[in-house]
């Protein structure tokens, strides 16, 4: 409805009665009061016609700054966690409240899987995404989200991806390492950050773009039977139901790593360490990435690589740009912790 469309529908005849009494002869010390009273209609109206077209402005979305979380947090009981996921699981309806729809689901698996190694355990339920990391022993890795609806194909498709932007993230690390040309004790323990950050970030892609056992868990969307059929596979750690999910963009899932056994944490970097205890380290080849478990988990932080810190002295060094695989068609990091 526009703006002018209530005043025309605004009742007419007292109006119109209104108006013939200003020119009604005979009633000239009544009409100051008549006027004003047509003064005060009119403006009545004009507020009452704003405000209907007020009412048509569009709402708009109401939920932009609303993120819904799956998972285990920092600092809660895994095991506690897997048996509530459990419970939650068990007692989902018969079918989803949307026939045809299903349910989102967090899959966290036991180990380590190969793209093909993760098609074998999900079978044929419906896969949304599936997240990972380079399991590097001691070292901050980042954990990866990669939409994924053929399984391994899509993977594996993400996982080259994800080996480029790693490649490009070393070489960004290098060239900052090699612009620090002051001997002084802030720019070499800066350029030990970078130096590290390479290391770490070349290790990454060459695992990533072998094909590496790195992918520990699933989002899924199916029928609870389904779903309740799927925990029940050898390599399935937990299934846990989230019907409240309706948007994967606006969802952060922190499954537990398979290394985390009892309390779900993030790690130090042992690596960085030892460059900053010695004041020096290799920079021959990267380390190879060992395959299977890690003795620590990974840092909680799905968007982007973990930003190493150098000591107190050396400041901070300049984060690398935005490297979230999400940003690409919804790609890996997600809002997922």
């Amino acid at each position: 409805m526009r703006a002018g469309d209530p005043l025309r529908r605004w009742d007419q005849p007292p109006l119109s009665r209104l108006a013939g009494a200003v020119t009604r002869p005979g009633d000239g010390p009544a009409r100051p009061r008549v006027l004003t009273v047509i003064a005060l209609l009119s403006c009545a109206a004009v507020l009452l016609a704003a405000g209907w077209a007020g009412d048509d402005r569009p709402t708009g979305d109401r939920t932009g700054g609303e993120v819904t979380r799956v998972g285990v947090a920092h600092g809660d009981s895994i095991p506690g966690y897997v048996r509530a996921a459990a419970a939650d699981l068990a007692a989902l309806p018969p079918a989803a409240p949307a026939a045809g729809d299903g349910t989102y689901a967090l899959v966290s698996l036991s180990s380590y899987l190969t793209p093909q190694g993760a098609a074998a355990v999900l079978g044929d339920v419906p896969v949304a995404a599936v997240l990972g990391r380079v399991p590097l022993a001691d070292r901050q890795t980042e954990i990866v989200r990669i939409p994924a609806q053929r399984v391994p194909d899509d993977v594996v498709a993400g996982m080259v991806d994800v080996a480029a932007r790693k490649e490009r993230e070393a070489a960004d690390y290098r060239a900052r390492s090699g612009a620090l040309t002051d001997g002084g004790q802030a720019e070499r323990e800066l350029r030990q950050v970078y130096d590290s950050g390479a290391e770490v970030s070349a290790a990454e892609a060459a695992a990533y773009r072998s094909g590496c056992a790195c992918l520990y868990a699933a989002v899924v969307r199916a029928e609870p039977v389904a779903l309740r059929r799927l925990a029940a596979r050898p390599g399935v750690r937990a299934v846990d139901p989230a019907p409240e999910v309706t948007r994967l963009d606006r969802t952060v899932f922190t499954p537990p790593l398979p290394e985390q056994r009892e309390v779900a944490h993030p790690p130090a970097d042992a690596g960085l360490v030892a460059r900053a205890a010695t004041g020096k380290g290799d920079r021959g080849t990267p380390p190879t990435p060992p395959v299977g478990e890690t003795s620590e988990p990974a840092p909680e932080v799905t968007d982007s690589s973990p930003v190493r810190t150098g000591p107190a002295s050396g400041g901070i060094p300049p984060p690398t740009p935005p490297t979230s695989a999400d940003a690409a068609a919804g790609g890996t990091g997600a809002p997922a912790g």
